[in-house]
């Protein structure tokens, strides 16, 4: 299996620099002080654990509904990383994801089965598992 790679530059101070990351397939952004802990606009890297979150959960679900049979025509899921200034620091305290399928001939109690031992079996939910709450909000459309 593949190693995945990014690379990230911060220069100056905490509040008064400026930062970015670029990964290896060139996507590219920058971000700060503002834009991570303050309401500017921009990029930050809960966003990208966000992104990576709810990328695996919809290819990890597609996995799980083409093995029970019932393949989705489409998955779309919203990732959302929360981070909170505790006393030990800043952390993540809570990831939700909202998933919303559409499954042709599945019924919304297997699809919550299926769903909910995704958001338990993902690469990244496993990764994440440090995290105090994440949450998966599922429904078929």
């Amino acid at each position: 299996m593949p190693t995945r790679n990014a690379t990230a530059t911060w220069e100056g101070g905490l509040k008064d620099g400026k930062g970015s990351f670029a990964g290896a397939s060139g996507v590219r952004a920058a971000f700060g002080f503002g834009t991570r802990f303050g309401d500017e606009p921009g990029a930050n890297p809960e966003e990208l654990l966000a992104a990576a979150h709810a990328a695996c959960y919809s290819m990890a679900l597609s996995g799980g509904l083409e093995r029970a049979g019932t393949p989705a025509t489409k998955i779309e899921t919203k990732g959302f990383c929360t981070i909170e200034k505790l006393e030990a620091g800043f952390t993540i305290t809570k990831m939700r994801l909202e998933c919303r399928a559409s499954v042709p001939g599945l019924d919304a109690k297997k699809f919550d089965e299926i769903a909910q031992a995704t958001k338990a079996g993902c690469p990244v939910s496993r990764a994440l598992a440090a995290i105090p709450t994440i949450e998966l909000d599922a429904k078929l459309v």
